[in-house]
């Protein structure tokens, strides 16, 4: 049993918002109660207690989408590489690296992702994997890290056709095969979905295979529209808009996670919500690779569940929060909106995501949920109150704000500091294989 007291409680449910000397009781995986410190333990006395020290106690967060394959490039500089447009970003920088992204490659990947998120709060993650290089097992590979460092994760892998149809194959094999070891298992700490990449990179029969192969274990999680290549291809070769062609290939439903949607039009709209399929929007990684602003707050008009990710850009929700509200007010030229739609998608879309796939309630710190729980550290100079949290969020906090966190009961991060995680030998190792990479796409030692 465990207590985390001596701050102020924010719980994200409705029954109980707010306490400002609030404290969460912890029983093995799920929290047994919420309510004032010395209520609770007065009712644990012998629960050890986990100090905020003065800090927020939050539920974890959650990231809807985000790219392992992507967590070795930080501060890599690719010889010859200067794109100009979506396409040109894909091919020489994200392709090219998981083009020689081997198991261990992964795994290392892995990694540094997991103890990033760890470190800004991140408790759960959906993650979209490529590494053509080595195929068969790299689900399996995210997987074993993510066991072992205690993050809860729901995994898929990019099927495309981009580097001929053995590798397309033994893309829909992968997804197939960790979907069906999920299935088995049904551990609530590791899920599955069905990955594809950009449309404009998979054809009609290999969404044919990919729907056979997944034989409705589970649902699928796909870029789309994220650049108009995706708009021009369905167009070109198919003779409708690429939402058309997820519906005709019998990808749509509530299981289904569509990343980006930026270039999407209002009858599109309409078909994602008549089918129930979710949305991630990624504010950071749009703006920086230059493609547009997704029409949010369409899609909320709409009705559309709409969460947040950030598409391994940052691994700091709050940070892909503040974006969020930036690039909508910037290309809605309005300042006074999507407040509310961006607070909604990270602390209440982005656990309805995660009910679609965990069994036990994420989000939210109330009896019956999923232990998981984050203590951040913030000393405010102006009111605090549950009238303004999400200011406070907004304006005043970051990832690196965390100062301890909790998956699933178990105390992974306290006071800035790992528990039960060797970080330098991780990190040493790591640096091994991000070496081997770096020296791999630029031909030289490191």
């Amino acid at each position: 049993m465990l207590i985390v007291g001596n701050g102020t409680l924010i719980t994200r449910s409705a029954a109980l918002p707010y306490l400002e000397d609030g404290a969460v009781a912890v029983d093995g995986q799920v929290i047994a109660a919420v309510g004032p410190r010395s209520e609770l333990q007065a009712k644990y006395p012998d629960a050890e207690f986990v100090d905020a020290q003065g800090g927020i106690i939050m539920p974890g967060l959650i990231n809807a989408h985000t790219h392992i394959y992507s967590g070795l490039a930080r501060g890599l500089s690719i010889e010859g590489n200067n794109p100009t447009n979506f396409l040109e970003v894909l091919e020489g920088t994200w392709w090219n690296i998981d083009r020689h992204l081997t198991l261990d490659g992964t795994r290392a990947s892995a990694y540094a992702t997991v103890l990033d998120c760890i470190r800004d709060g991140v408790t759960t993650i959906f993650d979209h994997h490529a590494s053509f290089c080595e195929i068969p097992g790299s689900l399996f590979a995210i997987k074993d890290v993510c066991q072992e460092l205690g993050m809860r994760a729901c995994l898929c892998y990019e099927v495309s056709e981009r580097d001929g149809e053995q590798k397309c194959d033994e893309a829909i094999a992968e997804n197939a095969d960790f979907a069906k070891w999920c299935k088995e298992q049904d551990d609530d700490m590791i899920r599955a979905m069905f990955g594809g990449h950009a449309l404009f990179t998979i054809s009609d029969k290999t969404f044919e295979k990919m729907v056979a192969a997944n034989a409705g274990m589970t649902g699928y999680h796909i870029h789309v529209a994220e650049g108009m290549n995706d708009v021009y291809d369905s167009l070109r070769n198919y003779g409708c808009r690429p939402i058309n062609r997820l519906l005709y290939n019998g990808l749509l439903g509530d299981k289904t996670i569509l990343g980006h949607c930026i270039h999407v039009s209002p009858a599109e709209l309409d078909i994602i919500k008549e089918t129930g399929t979710m949305v991630v929007n990624n504010p950071e990684s749009n703006m920086g690779n230059a493609v547009g602003c997704s029409p949010v707050l369409q899609m909320f008009q709409k009705g559309i569940l709409v969460g947040m990710g950030t598409d391994a850009y940052t691994h700091d929700m709050l940070e892909s929060l503040k974006v969020f509200l930036i690039i909508q007010r910037h290309n809605a030229c309005l300042p006074n909106v999507a407040w509310c739609e961006g607070t909604s998608m990270l602390f209440e879309n982005n656990a309805k995501i995660g009910a679609k796939y965990f069994k036990k309630p994420l989000g939210v710190l109330e009896p019956g949920a999923a232990a998981d729980i984050i203590v951040m550290d913030y000393k405010p100079f102006t009111p605090f109150s549950h009238e303004n949290i999400d200011g406070h969020m907004l304006f005043g906090m970051m990832g690196k704000n965390c100062r301890t966190t909790i998956i699933n009961g178990k105390v992974l991060y306290k006071d800035r500091q790992f528990v039960g995680i060797d970080e330098d030998a991780i990190n040493a190792w790591t640096m091994e294989q991000s070496k081997k990479l770096w020296g791999e796409l630029n031909h030289r030692t490191y």
